[in-house]
């Protein structure tokens, strides 16, 4: 399994060379993002759109 620097630095690559350090870091947050939920639901730490609607539900009362 690649190191965090490894990761970082495949994303930072895949960038276009005229990339603006906003772009690039928007990109680092988005893969970290994914990378989260991903291992989250490996873990079944998700919930259900039923409990999401439930629980959304519960905030607008």
């Amino acid at each position: 399994m690649p190191t965090v620097k490894e990761q970082m630095f495949e994303v930072i690559n895949n960038q276009p060379l005229d990339a603006s350090y906003d772009e690039i870091l928007r990109e680092l947050a988005f893969e970290r993002m994914v990378n989260r939920g991903l291992e989250d639901s490996r873990k079944n730490k998700t919930l259900s759109n039923d409990e999401i609607e439930q629980r959304i539900q519960s905030w607008q009362s």
